[in-house]
């Protein structure tokens, strides 16, 4: 028997995953609670006693679906030996595929975060938070292979910094369909970044198949 405070939190969750699925197709200006109840097979009033206000639940909304990306990531490295292999697998799942709905989902939802942290200092903590999550990730793979002699002796946090930020401009460009920066570009760029910064190299096969 399921008990009710594990059911109430899979209700929760279901209700964040309906807002973000609303968000991606209305934007969050356009977003209103009655939508997201229809998405979520539940009643208004259910998502208001989850979430007091609809800001709470759209700033919740925007966070939940980068938590679960990341700890998609985080475990996909985490099978992984070779702090190379973890790289690239890294770089190759941050870059927005527009051929799957799930990833472009999480990188537009990743812009609508950006632009609602403008405004909202609420969502503006979170938001650096969660960056500030991502980047140090990148740094503790860089530490990795630092150790194990396969990356140059640089900075991991100067490194993560660049590396983030070169993968958010790039992802921005294939979420609006830039003509000039395909997934598989956008892979290419960053992965030259990482092996000429750390100087390294990857085999052809894990190069081509994108980590």
């Amino acid at each position: 028997m399921t008990s009710r405070p594990a059911h109430s939190e899979q209700r929760r969750q279901q209700i964040l995953r309906a807002a973000g699925r609303v968000i991606i197709q209305r934007g969050i200006c356009d977003t209103r609670i009655v939508d997201i109840a229809d998405v979520a097979a539940t009643s208004t009033g259910l998502i208001l006693y989850y979430f007091q206000t609809k800001d709470q639940l759209l700033a919740e909304a925007l966070t939940h679906t980068e938590d679960e990306f990341y700890l998609e990531i985080f475990h996909r490295i985490s099978r992984i030996d070779d702090p190379r292999d973890q790289l690239a697998t890294l770089i190759a799942g941050s870059c927005p595929d527009t051929a799957a709905e799930g990833v472009d989902a999480d990188w537009t939802l990743w812009l609508e975060l950006w632009a609602r942290s403008l405004h909202d200092p609420v969502v503006a903590r979170k938001r650096a938070a969660l960056d500030r999550r991502w980047r140090s990730t990148i740094a503790d793979v860089v530490r990795t292979g630092q150790r194990r002699g396969v990356f140059a002796d640089i900075d991991p946090a100067d490194f993560a910094l660049e590396l983030a930020a070169l993968m958010d401009g790039l992802a921005v460009q294939v979420v609006l369909d830039d003509t000039e920066v395909s997934r598989d570009r956008m892979r290419r760029i960053l992965l030259d970044q990482a092996m000429r910064r750390l100087e390294f190299e990857l085999d052809e096969v894990t190069t081509a198949a994108g980590g």
